[in-house]
């Protein structure tokens, strides 16, 4: 007997929403809040994205909690009446006259306003040995620990150095996960700049609004300021600067990954200022699990099924659809949200889907007269979100989404 589910017939949606993360549940509650028909879908086992487990502290103000956050989307959304269906994959989109089909493992489902919130992916930078049991991506380690509250080994190692890496060790240290350090990929094709000391070292400097202490906090910022980079990684210690109590090694990159049926160890080696090997200076790092951290690119095959041009842009992390700033792509009917549009922190993501919706509202009528307003006022939320952002994944952000909505104005002025 077949006990597949399969989608019941239902009423007809204003909107479909792909994606129940920050972004898509944000905008399907707001949508739904003026009276549009809403359904939410979403391949994870349940809602909420990658929020549940995400948490930083913010000076002065305690720590965020996304799961927190989740829980209150959710809600939010069934008093809203939104349809939430999880565990449900989205393979193809097409419009068809005024609607779009939406084809998904359970079915097809049709919608004259389609919003796409699919998130991003990581792109973790491939090792010898990293097919070992006990290899894994750095989100993996953040859900086994901080969702699933299993820890992913006794003792581990990070591999790979940028924003997404320093967030999520932040959070296993504090879950209780033991770290023997943060140091560099192998110099190679994959890796690219990731691999070179100066490269991370600036990107640390970048941070270091986030150093726990006041000295790391205004020496970072003076010597990023005074363009110090190249100096200082010359002088930077081998043993790496501690970090909440973890060593981060941007003299030290992995050669392979060890361990029989499992990881048992890794071998690592010293850098020159070029990433190359120090020969002679190999050792082994007794660890029982790694993570791979390669940074986030947006996910947005999706929207190119559907027809939707694409740019690219490094600062965003990668290729993003062509979009508006009021989230509208060039395909009618069609918007984007959150982390397609570019890698950002999750309350940008869920600025950007209450902007979103209220594009959606305001192009169905559903806002009234006070459409074009609604539109403005989230717009500017979206701005105070954005510059008030603990964690920016890369930088020069602003910048790059100054371009991409001028390339929009530009593109449509022509077009009409």
């Amino acid at each position: 007997m077949n006990h597949k589910p399969q989608l019941q017939p239902q009423s007809q949606k204003d909107l479909i929403v792909v994606g129940a993360g920050p972004a898509g549940l944000s905008a399907a509650a707001v949508a739904a809040s003026h009276g549009l028909r809403v359904a939410v879908v979403d391949e994870f086992p349940e809602p909420g994205g990658r929020l549940p487990g995400q948490f930083h502290e913010e000076r002065g103000k305690g720590w965020w909690i996304g799961r927190h956050l989740a829980a209150e989307l959710i809600e939010e959304n069934r008093r809203s009446g939104v349809e939430i269906r999880c565990g449900v994959s989205v393979y193809g989109i097409l419009q068809k006259e005024d609607k779009w089909e939406v084809s998904t493992s359970l079915g097809k489902m049709t919608a004259p306003y389609v919003l796409l919130a699919t998130g991003a992916a990581e792109a973790p930078i491939p090792a010898d040995g990293w097919t070992l049991p006990g290899v894994m991506s750095i989100g993996a380690a953040q859900v086994m620990t901080n969702v699933h509250y299993v820890k992913p080994g006794e003792r581990g190692i990070i591999i790979g150095v940028n924003v997404l890496a320093m967030a999520i060790a932040r959070e296993l240290a504090v879950s209780g996960v033991n770290l023997a350090g943060i140091v560099l990929p192998a110099a190679g094709p994959f890796s690219g700049k990731s691999a070179l000391p100066e490269t991370n070292l600036q990107l640390l400097m970048n941070l270091s609004h986030l150093a726990p202490s006041a000295f790391m906090r205004y020496g970072g910022q003076l010597a990023n300021a005074m363009k110090l980079s190249r100096l200082i990684v010359k002088w930077f210690p081998g043993k790496g600067v501690n970090v909440w109590g973890i060593p981060v090694r941007l003299r030290t990159a992995v050669v392979s990954i060890n361990g029989v049926g499992r990881v048992e160890s890794v071998t690592l080696t010293q850098v020159n200022d070029d990433g190359s090997p120090v020969p002679g200076s190999e050792r082994e790092e007794p660890v029982d699990f790694v993570a791979l951290a390669g940074g986030l690119y947006p996910l947005a095959e999706l929207a190119s099924v559907a027809g939707c041009p694409f740019i690219h842009v490094p600062e965003l992390g990668g290729y993003i659809p062509v979009h508006s700033e009021q989230m509208r792509t060039p395909v009618k009917g069609l918007y984007v949200a959150g982390n397609i549009t570019g890698v950002e922190s999750a309350l940008v993501a869920a600025a950007q889907g209450r902007l979103a919706a209220a594009s959606i509202c305001s192009d169905s009528g559903a806002s009234g007269e006070e459409g074009e307003r609604f539109v403005l006022t989230a717009e500017a939320e979206v701005h105070r979100v954005r510059s008030s952002a603990l964690i920016q994944f890369h930088p020069g952000i602003a910048e790059a989404r100054r371009s991409v909505y001028r390339l929009w104005r530009e593109t449509m002025t022509a077009e009409r």
